[in-house]
């Protein structure tokens, strides 16, 4: 029986192998309710590869995956959206020509009419997307404007929010603030902040130690398709993370070869 305590999603000793390639050699993590786990490593480290393997793409070669304490195995990324488990890739499945609303609802539109004659229906469609954004703070004042004209920041908060609205308990975000400026990184990261105030899980997967630290509550570092660790924020540093992170041998070795410039 799922209860509060009981983690929304949990891999013990995660293994993937594809062929003789070993993607997953032993991964164990766990996010529960109200929380934003960050999943740091290198590239590498078997970040996407666990990606897909929670969002249904990969099956597991061996280990345990439980969502709501119960094992479970996904037939496809359907199935592990219709569990609850929604994936928000770096490339967004977004097309920048067709509007805020068609992209919003897209493949789940509001349909209104009978038989052939059903249509969208656009102007509950609308309202929505207006406020969906207006309560994060976006203010979409034509949601029949194309996506494209939106902020690379704004595009991110209406790929969470839609995962959100359509009953999303855990969120994957695959490297939501890549390729964002300040601003636009601020406002990602307060949204990832009110979606995980809201009782949802978020897997917040990045390589910047800055940006995960900024929202995490607990960090779970991977190298060479193994964890190093779970750490709470209390229990870890911003310094040490990055160097677990990194390989502080490496970078300390570097550094002494380079003349201590790093």
């Amino acid at each position: 029986m799922s209860t509060s305590q009981t983690p929304l999603v949990e891999v013990r000793n995660l293994v993937k192998h594809f062929g003789s390639v070993i993607a997953l050699n032993g991964v164990s993590m766990s996010v529960n309710h109200n929380e934003v786990l960050c999943l740091l490593g290198d590239n590498g480290a078997g970040k996407s590869t666990l990606i897909n393997t929670l969002a249904g793409v990969h099956k597991p070669t061996s280990g345990d995956f439980l969502v709501d304490g119960q094992p479970r195995v996904f037939s496809g990324p359907r199935d592990a959206l219709d569990a609850g488990i929604a994936t928000v890739y770096q490339d967004l499945a977004m097309i920048p020509l067709m509007s805020v609303t068609r992209n919003f609802f897209m493949g789940r539109e509001p349909l209104i009419g009978f038989g052939p004659f059903k249509r969208m229906n656009m102007d509950e469609a609308d309202n929505v997307t207006r406020d969906e954004m207006h309560k994060i703070g976006i203010d979409v004042r034509d949601p029949q404007q194309a996506v494209g004209t939106l902020s690379g920041g704004e595009r991110q908060c209406v790929a969470i929010a839609r995962a959100v609205y359509f009953g999303a308990k855990v969120l994957i975000l695959d490297e939501p603030t890549s390729a964002l400026g300040v601003a636009q990184t601020s406002m990602v990261l307060k949204y990832i902040n009110q979606v995980r105030a809201k009782g949802l899980g978020v897997i917040f997967i990045t390589h910047n130690v800055r940006h995960a630290y900024a929202v995490g509550n607990r960090f779970t570092v991977l190298n060479r398709g193994k964890t190093l660790g779970t750490y709470a924020k209390n229990e870890i540093g911003i310094d040490e993370l990055q160097n677990l992170m990194a390989g502080g041998k490496e970078l300390q070795s570097l550094s002494e070869e380079l003349g201590g410039t790093i």
